[in-house]
């Protein structure tokens, strides 16, 4: 009984665009910079997307 308009006042997407704006940009700052491997280490970053890719992309064709 799904519809396009909710009348629930719960969660994130209920929120009005600046709260939800103000809570995004807390993301990752909980972090030092010192402990974010990625932002310290481009090819380290580089290598993991790489894995991720050859991961998500070895499943999908082993599903043909």
């Amino acid at each position: 009984m799904a519809t396009g308009s909710s009348t629930s006042k719960r969660g994130f997407a209920s929120m009005d665009g600046d709260r939800q704006r103000e809570i995004a940009s807390k993301g990752g700052k909980s972090v030092p910079a010192e402990k974010r491997s990625f932002s310290q280490d481009r090819e380290l970053a580089s290598e993991a997307g790489r894995k991720g890719g050859q991961a998500s992309g070895s499943t999908r064709s082993n599903q043909e």
